[in-house]
């Protein structure tokens, strides 16, 4: 009976687990570098306009070899998605993810995924094809991109970062982001004036 009790213990504490995340007592996870599954903030966290801060500016190369720079986000409310193709919560996310995204898409309202940490940019390509994820992803295998908003929490992978227009931080979500919680984060940014 004690070993079925610890096979249950064991079980429940593996289903709370639904985000990666990096740190000093991390593991190994394959592809992934040093991420490790830790709890997530169901709802996250949303900023109010008073307390925003502006977002760090950020460049790179996206997945199709074009050069990408954040400027090109200003003026827009834009939601960034830090994702790994490594990561099992990104995986049960992405569907969900892009049926919002294309639900904004002529909103004044961009997504960026973001791929961390991945080994090589193969991988990254297939689960971008496997999904069909729509809009464009940032390759950030050292995790640059990550470390620039070490303000915030993109240390955990899935993590969701939504940008108000003037280029702010408006809300934040570690783990899987729930598509009715990142749509109130949208509808609140795209229904503010801006100053």
């Amino acid at each position: 009976m004690p070993d079925l009790r610890r096979l249950l213990v064991l079980l429940t504490a593996a289903a709370l687990l639904t985000a990666c995340s990096s740190g000093p007592d991390a593991v190994d996870v394959n592809n992934g570098g040093d991420f490790r599954y830790v709890a997530a903030t169901p709802a996250g966290e949303v900023i109010p306009e008073a307390e925003r801060a502006r977002a760090p500016e950020f460049a790179g190369t996206l997945l199709d070899g074009d050069a990408f720079e954040s400027s090109s986000l200003a003026g827009d409310v834009a939601v960034l998605n830090f994702w790994g193709s490594w990561c099992a919560p990104c995986r049960v996310e992405t569907p969900a993810f892009s049926e919002v995204s294309e639900e904004y898409a002529d909103d004044g309202v961009q997504f960026l995924g973001i791929n961390v940490k991945e080994t090589d940019q193969q991988f990254a390509d297939a689960f971008v094809a496997d999904k069909g994820i729509a809009f464009p992803s940032l390759y950030d295998p050292r995790g640059e991109v990550s470390l620039a908003f070490r303000d915030y929490p993109p240390s955990a992978i899935p993590s969701t970062i939504v940008l108000d227009r003037e280029y702010r931080v408006a809300a934040v979500y570690t783990g899987e982001v729930q598509q009715d919680d990142l749509r109130r984060a949208i509808d609140r940014a795209l229904g503010e004036e801006p100053s």
